[in-house]
């Protein structure tokens, strides 16, 4: 692994990164709870896995419909975005598992793919429409959907054209979003390496064609829980593979965001302090530790392990 900006090395207490599980088919949703474990999951093989230093890896749960994003609440349960599954689920004190949304105005959901609570209990989630075959969908656009603390399923926002990964800045005024791509043509453009020539997406960086649609979004939170005052936060164009995706703030105000050939990270300004580059790129991260200094990174088939200077903002308060 290489440190893009020598920047990094203030805020890394390790610069490279350890990896410590493999051999899965695509990780994504790591967790840190209170029982000491690192959970995540292997999307396409419906899993989820825990892994400690003590133990190594141990199947948490099968068939989890394609389970992606997931987080903790206040009271210890789980919450997850099972995107074949179409639906929202939480993991109740039994251990049966709730379907807390799968419907918004009666229509069924598209994939929710990312999920954070904001301390009023408020659940916020991504919906990304552009998985899912236009025929099968009964919500015609993209949104960032909240199940509010008496249960009801409202929109936070609908400007975003692919939400993906979200995360709530450290004193929850701000709500950032991911957006990975305008539609499905981005993805196989770039996979060809080809230059995007379409006005609304065409960018010249370096002499270089960029799609403009790999970009962090933020919104203020508003009092009744809608995110408000849509504008863009960092640019995240890039040639290189993979797309902005899961996010995370640490306690200073940083904003970590996998994207194109690493981990992007900036200040609470917007600017880039550098990129954490690994062997394989990564789709989504999480602190976790008894101090939140320990840093997991889901990338691709494997799970990597670092650790930062400042903590990350506690999943579970």
């Amino acid at each position: 692994m290489s440190i893009v900006n020598h920047h990094m090395a203030a805020i890394l207490d390790t610069l490279e990164g350890e990896m410590v599980a493999t051999g899965f088919a695509f990780t994504e949703g790591p967790v840190y709870a209170k029982d000491g474990f690192l959970y995540f999951v292997d999307i396409r093989r419906s899993r989820q896995l825990r892994w400690s230093r003590k133990t190594g890896t141990q199947v948490y749960r099968e068939n989890t419909g394609e389970g992606n994003g997931t987080t903790i609440d206040k009271q210890g349960r789980f919450v997850i975005c099972e995107g074949g599954n179409r639906r929202v689920t939480r993991r109740e004190a039994d251990g049966q598992w709730k379907v807390i949304a799968d419907r918004l105005d009666g229509k069924r959901l598209n994939r929710p793919n990312d999920v954070v609570i904001h301390s009023s209990g408020a659940v916020y989630f991504t919906d990304p429409a552009g998985r899912l075959p236009q025929s099968e969908r009964e919500l015609d656009y993209a949104g960032v959907h909240m199940i509010k603390p008496d249960g009801k399923v409202a929109v936070a926002t609908k400007e975003c054209e692919f939400p993906n990964g979200l995360a709530l800045s450290s004193d929850e005024k701000k709500m950032y979003v991911a957006i990975s791509r305008l539609e499905q043509y981005c993805v196989d453009h770039k996979a060809k390496g080809g230059v995007c020539k379409r006005p609304a997406c065409q960018k010249v960086v370096g002499g270089k064609g960029h799609c403009a649609n790999q970009l962090i979004r933020v919104f203020d939170v508003a009092p009744d829980g809608a995110l408000k005052n849509n504008r863009v936060f960092a640019d995240m164009s890039s040639h290189e593979d993979g797309v902005p995706d899961g996010m995370k703030v640490d306690t200073k105000g940083r904003v970590w965001c996998t994207g194109a050939g690493g981990c992007w990270v900036y200040g609470p300004d917007g600017k880039l302090i550098g990129v954490i580059k690994l062997p394989e790129v990564p789709a989504n991260l999480a602190f976790g530790g008894p101090d939140w200094r320990d840093l997991y990174f889901t990338a691709r088939s494997s799970l990597y392990y670092m650790r930062v200077k400042d903590p990350g903002v506690p999943v579970w308060k």
